[in-house]
């Protein structure tokens, strides 16, 4: 079925062609509820030349709702009573190439997907991975245990002081939970999945505490050990044919020298992690069986750019080995974005990546899980849409799946989830989240790269010439867009406010697209390399 709509002028076509939302209301927006029969669908709409394809989610309730438009020729008068939002696209202006998107593969997650029946496990594992679902390309795969695991437990941890590590093997959790989640994964998948692991805590013999502030760190004696168990690692994955594409240098480091913030995590400082590094992590990995592998420091917040890579940074050795940085999305209200640029500038061979994002570890215990917050899915995609104008490569989510509760969590650290599952019932509900991610890992695939947006309207002050752009650059980012290897240009848009027109232009022509009310909107446009297509005759 298709169904005609006339906006501002434009001729839009709404295309049925998936399988819709099975929408319930909950919160202030809504959730898509899914079991073992039913499951809304998002096959990506090739555009046809001089054509554009919006697919739009909103809080009254879109998901992924696909409109088509004509290009035609640019508007040049740029009425504040026409549109709300008019961008000028500058391909020739390009930063960084995307690597991805994606969530993490945790005991609970696993745990959650597997406690569903077959069927729904194969939906589950569609809804993220296949094209039909939002075709994520990145898994973080935790090295042991976490806070989202049912206990505590590392590799090796008896016999106690084996420098050898010759009792390294996989733990029950691999084997009946996260392999088969993982092969599941692999499969569903029509593009490459590459794999980020990090450590939260080895066997407790390679550490010590401190008596008085609790905090655990590495023993020095033990370095080389640690850095052989991430090899091993590696290395036993790869038997299963999982290759670890990269491997950071340990969870939150910096987090865990405040005392009782995590009950088995590892801290570092930063003369230490350095040594670290140079002498025995970088060398190990770069020597390991298993080839090419990333290496990722920090895992920390934004925060710890400053405080913590300000003083990596000057040791030249360390960042040889560092193929790029791993942040976390929990500290950035307090960071501005700013802070990545301005601390990197000396290192443009550097990528950074985001591998860690959740709502719901400072709530209420009641707010831990919200079905159907949108505040939740903004706060995704701004943070998504800033950091990527801040030359970010890619950004994951954390836990896959979480129960109704939030967990499980053996430290009860129950947070909220892109996907909820609820055993009882049999059935799963996307969230606003899994939309908000959506929105980038569909159309925005690896090998894409950013380009220059141009903000023309809206203007702040009325006496600014409008042409005059950098005066009028927004507070925010609510843009971003990229020349992608399918031949086209994408285009994402936050719309705060009320329903607008928003003109997409690029040498005389133009996108016009309707904006709903408190919405995000993924545009796709042919692109030949020099404009968006031949205007079509009106």
């Amino acid at each position: 079925m298709k169904i005609l709509l006339l906006l501002g002028g434009l001729l839009v076509v709404g295309v049925n062609a998936n399988i819709p939302c099975a929408s319930r209301f909950l919160n202030n927006s809504v959730v898509c509820v899914c079991n073992a029969t039913y499951c809304d669908t998002i096959t990506r709409k090739v555009p046809e030349a001089g054509t554009f394809v919006a697919y739009t989610s909103s809080k009254s309730g879109l998901r992924f709702s696909i409109t088509q438009g004509d290009i035609e020729e640019a508007d040049t008068s740029y009425s504040n009573a026409d549109y709300g939002k008019v961008f000028d696209l500058q391909p020739k202006k390009v930063y960084q190439v995307i690597e991805g998107f994606g969530g993490a593969a945790t005991d609970s997650s696993a745990m959650n997907w597997k406690k569903m029946k077959p069927a729904i496990q194969e939906t589950l594992v569609k809804s993220y991975f296949s094209e039909e679902g939002i075709e994520y390309n990145i898994i973080r795969l935790p090295i042991g245990s976490t806070d989202f695991s049912t206990r505590f437990y590392a590799y090796n941890e008896y016999p106690k002081d084996d420098t050898s590590l010759s009792n390294f093997t996989f733990a029950p959790e691999d084997i009946e939970y996260k392999i088969p989640l993982l092969k599941s994964c692999l499969n569903a998948a029509n593009n490459e999945v590459r794999i980020v692991s990090a450590t939260w805590s080895p066997p407790k013999w390679m550490k010590v505490k401190e008596p008085q502030s609790g905090i655990s760190f590495i023993k020095e004696e033990y370095y080389q050990v640690y850095s052989d168990y991430h090899c091993k690692f590696a290395e036993l994955f790869e038997g299963e044919g999982i290759h670890i594409w990269g491997i950071s240098t340990g969870n939150e480091p910096l987090v865990n020298m405040f005392a009782g913030v995590r009950k088995e995590e590892t801290a570092w400082n930063a003369p230490s992690f350095a040594k670290f590094i140079k002498k025995y992590f970088g060398p190990t990995i770069r020597n390991c069986s298993v080839n090419d592998m990333k290496i990722l420091a920090i895992e920390d917040q934004r925060y710890a750019l400053p405080l913590f890579f300000t003083k990596l940074q000057s040791d030249t050795e360390a960042m040889s080995y560092v193929d790029g940085i791993s942040l976390h999305f929990y500290g950035d209200k307090n960071t501005p974005a700013s802070t990545i640029p301005k601390v990197l500038k000396d290192f443009p061979d550097k990528f950074v990546l985001y591998t860690e994002a959740c709502n719901g570890p400072q709530s209420p215990k009641d707010e831990k899980v919200v079905l159907g917050s949108w505040d939740r899915a903004k706060s995704y995609f701004t943070d998504i849409l800033e950091n990527l104008n801040y030359n970010v490569v890619g950004w994951l989510d954390w836990n896959m799946f979480l129960n109704t509760e939030g967990g499980p969590t053996w430290i009860k650290n129950f947070v909220d989830s892109s996907i909820i599952v609820d055993y009882d019932k049999q059935e799963f509900y996307k969230q606003p989240t899994f939309y908000a991610m959506g929105h980038f890992s569909k159309f925005v695939p690896r090998g894409s790269q950013r380009i220059k947006v141009k903000t023309i309207l809206p203007v702040t002050d009325p006496n600014l010439d409008v042409i005059d752009l950098t005066k009028v650059e927004a507070d925010f980012f609510d843009n971003v867009a990229f020349i992608t290897p399918k031949g086209t240009i994408v285009v994402i848009i936050h719309n705060e406010g009320a329903a607008q027109d928003c003109a997409i232009q690029l040498d005389g022509s133009q996108a016009t697209v309707f904006l709903e009310a408190e919405s995000i909107t993924t545009v796709e446009i042919p692109y030949d390399g020099n404009s968006l297509g031949t205007p079509c005759s009106k």
